[in-house]
Formats: C-alpha cells, structure tokens, sequence
C-alpha cells in the first residue's frame, strides 16, 4: 500500500516548511511521503534552521528549497499543510483542494532580526512549536512517533 504524502508549503521553502518536513520524517516517516515547497522559493535553507534542526538529530542533506510548480500535475498529495498566511492565500487552487488541507500559521524565522545568536534562539522556538502540531495531528491520526530527538 501506498503512504499518503504530505506537502509542507510555505513563501520561501527555507525555513518553516523545511523543518516540518525534516521533523514529520524523523517523527514518522515510515507512514508518510514528505515534501515542501514555496510559492516563492528562496533557494536555500537558512542556517539558523539547519541549526536547529541538526541540534536535535534532523538531517536535512537531502532537502533543498523549491518550488510548488516542481508538483503541478505531477504528485497528488493526501495533505496539503500551509505553514504561513502567504502560502494559503498564494498557493495554487489545485493543491488547496487536494486531499486533507490544513493552516497551521507560525512565525518566519526568515524575518528575524538580530545577531546570529539571537535568531537561532528564536528559530529553536518556531522548531518546538512545529514539532508540537506534527505531535498533535499524528495523534489525531492514531499514529505513534519516534523519539528521534539527540541531545
């Protein structure tokens, strides 16, 4: 049987939607297909987010920013997830009506200010918070995650 796929959208597809996706794949990626993309992609992942994100074990060698058009006919995606206002108003009808389509808006690390320090800090934030909706929707899918975390 086939796993459902999930698509993580958001602007840039180089932090929010980058780190749902390394974090669903690390929670339970066995039940899933993991994708991101933007409607505006920026071309890389920021470094606050691959921080972030290695800090607590997600390796994200294998992802890359890119655009929602890559998927415009070709993949049909059980879940469609927006992770910013932006993304829901911008996005192409087509995915909006594929399969399961949630909003779950956080903050964008690509806008926050300050010295490296500081954004990571807030970065980590944005991190924890994502994790914690990934937890709350496996849950409502009745779908135990790993505890990947390495500290």
């Amino acid at each position: 049987m086939a796993k459902p796929k999930v698509l993580f959208l958001c602007t840039g597809n180089s932090a929010r939607s980058q780190m749902a996706e390394g974090i669903l794949r690390a929670l339970a990626g066995e039940h899933f297909d993991v994708f991101s993309a933007g409607t505006e992609p920026k071309g890389g992942i920021l470094p606050e987010v691959q921080e972030a994100l290695r800090e607590i074990g997600v390796d994200t060698n294998l992802q890359w920013s890119k655009s929602v058009m890559e998927y415009m006919g070709k993949v049909n995606f059980g879940y469609v997830v927006t992770v910013c206002s932006d993304a829901e108003e911008n996005c192409p009808a087509v995915f909006l009506n594929m399969g399961t389509h949630e909003h779950w808006p956080f903050d964008d690390p690509a806008k926050f200010a300050g010295d490296v320090e500081s954004r990571l800090r807030s970065t980590r934030v944005v991190r924890d918070q994502i994790e914690e909706r990934l937890r709350l929707w496996l849950a409502e899918l009745n779908i135990k995650p790993h505890d990947y975390r390495q500290m």
